[in-house]
């Protein structure tokens, strides 16, 4: 199982945003991770341009966006980002997709949210040409009519990996992508939702096996500290739990909330509970260091303690 970590510009200190998501990146690829996983908040840094500044800053560790909502942006000018961003990170780009949540597209930004798979699918009819090289771009479907060139890098592939939660969705995912990234899944859910649906389509359509990225929240502390982990988990990531989509996904698992899902204790505690993930299905992980303390310098500490354990398990799990 690949380690990778979930990093983005912190709210606040604007002036220092990039520089930070610079520092954090360039220390999981001198870390040995795998992989950056840059998320896309609704009121926050573009996650592509993000990668842009994380790729010219590192040469080796992979980049991939967790994940970019399809609605907003018509599947040209994300292509146009996208292999631009390509160029720039050499290759080492993974761009994941996904169709967000109601509250997002419809509530926030004015947008229809209607039939999530059939969007999907026929973005992925421009975007799977528009990926696979120079050239023209020639796709007629039900939401889009295009017929456009396009000539920014021969790098290909693009690994594309969809947020794939509903089995519709992950049929999709199966058929058409190189994977899935998951958040507020449990390794039942993974286990005996998500992998069985995922590859009985991938196998259907003769692809590969998929990645299974499971966004983990990760906190390393002494048992007496747990509860208090828990706590913090729930208060800094729960606004997610109140979306159906995640809904439905929990209700394919054990956890009722994202501190659930917590990995949390000693590192041996954590290393049984990654490897259950792994026993899941899961292939990568993208972790969320979650953080404890009373003041700034004790969340610094406790977030270098989990960042390092995370270094030094990334050669063996």
């Amino acid at each position: 199982m690949r380690v990778g970590l979930m990093i983005g510009p912190e709210r606040g200190r604007y002036r220092t945003k990039v520089e930070r998501l610079q520092a954090d990146a360039r220390w999981a690829e001198e870390a040995g991770l795998a992989t950056v996983w840059i998320p896309q908040i609704p009121d926050e840094f573009d996650a592509l341009t993000a990668a842009t500044l994380v790729g010219a800053v590192t040469s080796r560790i992979e980049v991939g966006t967790a994940v970019v909502p399809v609605q907003p942006r018509h599947p040209i000018a994300l292509a146009q980002q996208v292999l631009s961003v390509q160029a720039v990170c050499e290759g080492r780009l993974a761009v994941g997709l996904g169709v967000s949540h109601h509250w997002v597209i419809d509530e926030m930004l004015g947008l229809p949210y209607e039939r999530p798979v059939a969007t999907m699918r026929a973005y992925l009819d421009v975007l799977g040409r528009a990926l696979a090289g120079p050239g023209p771009v020639d796709v007629e479907n039900e939401l889009f009519r295009v017929h456009n060139p396009l000539d920014i890098t021969d790098i290909t592939p693009t690994p594309v990996l969809l947020a794939a939660l509903g089995p519709r969705m992950l049929a999709l995912c199966g058929e058409r992508a190189d994977g899935t990234i998951l958040w507020m899944a449990d390794e039942r859910a993974i286990a005996t939702h998500v992998v069985p649906n995922l590859t009985r389509a991938a196998e259907a359509a003769h692809r590969p096996a998929p990645r299974v990225v499971a966004g983990i929240p990760v906190c390393l502390c002494a048992d007496d500290e747990i509860e208090s982990a828990v706590a913090r988990t729930n208060r800094i990531l729960a606004e997610a739990e109140v979306s159906p989509n995640y809904q439905k996904l929990l209700d394919h698992g054990d956890a009722r909330t994202v501190g659930d899902i917590l990995v949390a204790g000693g590192e041996a505690a954590i290393v049984r509970r990654l490897q259950r993930f792994a026993d899941a299905g899961v292939t990568d992980v993208s972790v969320r260091v979650v953080p404890i303390g009373e003041n700034r310098e004790e969340l610094i500490g406790s977030s270098k303690r989990t960042r390092e354990l995370l270094g030094a398990l990334a050669a063996s799990l």
